[in-house]
């Protein structure tokens, strides 16, 4: 009996050593494949993704969204442990994080984490008109469009800037926004961006420009912007618009008239169009037209409050996108009949 229990001692010995031994193994087994999840790249292919979390969604409910789309196929138990050993578990933001090629789940927390939530670009692009920029932020699905139903005086109102006509008050460039941002929020920032811009260039405008508010040097730019996107032009059509008004001469813009003819305008203008008399017809009336007539950019009112010295006061488009410009009529006809109507004479 004594050698039978020493037996079957023996034998419990041997089965709990084995059963440790698997009980270590699958452990370490465990450990190693937790290690690789975590070094591990996301499934998420060659190009960008995005994970959208809602404000209180749980990190169970993160690892859901990204075993639903194929992302990940670790269990929530992984994700659980690296949160905890991160001391990031209860910390995580909600928003739209980027999933680029390679992050890695660790990647993918700390974003969430420290609220790097994914930042989107808009660019207001030089010489859009208001009309075009409203369309523009119409057609961003991660906007919200708060502004979408409302006429311009009341947008303009919800901005801070009531009473303001917003043709030319938006200064082109690229804004950085996060998804679920306004497009209240992006007009706004671009209106002060154009006051501040005015603020600092105004005051170091040239001496005796024909420009008696930083409005009406606006305007001017806004009608630089539309006749030349050529920058080593820029400066000399302002000078040319500059010498005219302060020689009193109609300023005779093809742009101010094509914005005045509003959605009649088919791509071209009759003569007719020059005689309607709409206050942007700059060959009927004197002197600047009643507000800017696109949104020019920082360029455009630098060449405006800097004019380029000189006698021209004509110029006339070759074809290329450059201009020729002539101090005379005589000279200005001339230069029409070459490159407008192909009567050039050696």
């Amino acid at each position: 009996m004594g050698r039978k229990k020493r037996k079957g001692r023996a034998a419990w010995r041997i089965l709990t050593w084995v059963l440790l031994l698997g009980v270590l193994a699958a452990a370490v087994a465990g450990w190693y494949d937790f290690e690789r999840f975590s070094r591990a790249p996301l499934a998420v292919g060659p190009q960008r993704q995005t994970i959208d979390v809602a404000r209180g969604t749980s990190l169970r409910g993160i690892v859901a969204q990204l075993r639903a789309r194929d992302l990940t196929h670790a269990p929530s138990l992984y994700w659980r442990v690296l949160a905890e050993r991160m001391r990031v578990a209860d910390r995580l933001h909600a928003g739209e994080y980027a999933l680029d090629p390679g992050v890695t789940p660790g990647q993918l927390l700390n974003a969430m984490a420290t609220g790097r939530v994914l930042q989107r670009d808009f660019t207001i692009v030089d010489g859009w008109t208001f009309r075009q920029l409203r369309d523009a932020l119409a057609n961003v699905p991660t906007l919200r469009h708060e502004g979408a139903s409302l006429d311009d005086a009341s947008l303009m109102q919800h901005i801070g800037a009531a009473g303001e006509m917003p043709e030319g008050r938006f200064l082109p460039e690229t804004y950085a926004y996060v998804k679920g941002d306004s497009d209240l929020d992006i007009l706004k920032r671009a209106h002060q961006a154009m006051v501040h811009a005015l603020a600092e260039l105004w005051p170091n405008r040239d001496k005796d420009l024909p420009l008696a508010t930083p409005y009406d040097a606006l305007i001017l730019a806004s009608i630089v912007e539309k006749e030349t996107g050529r920058a080593d032009e820029r400066s000399k059509i302002a000078g040319v618009f500059v010498r005219r008004l302060e020689n009193h001469m109609l300023l005779q813009t093809d742009p101010a008239v094509i914005y005045g003819m509003g959605a009649t305008y088919a791509g071209n203008i009759r003569r007719s169009d020059l005689l309607a008399d709409t206050p942007y017809n700059t060959y009927l009336h004197a002197g600047l037209p009643p507000t800017p007539i696109a949104l020019p950019g920082q360029p455009a009112i630098q060449a405006t409050l800097h004019p380029a010295p000189g006698k021209a006061l004509y110029f006339v488009a070759r074809g290329d996108g450059s201009h020729v410009f002539a101090s005379s009529l005589a000279e200005h006809n001339r230069n029409v009949a070459c490159y407008q109507l192909k009567r050039c004479h050696d």
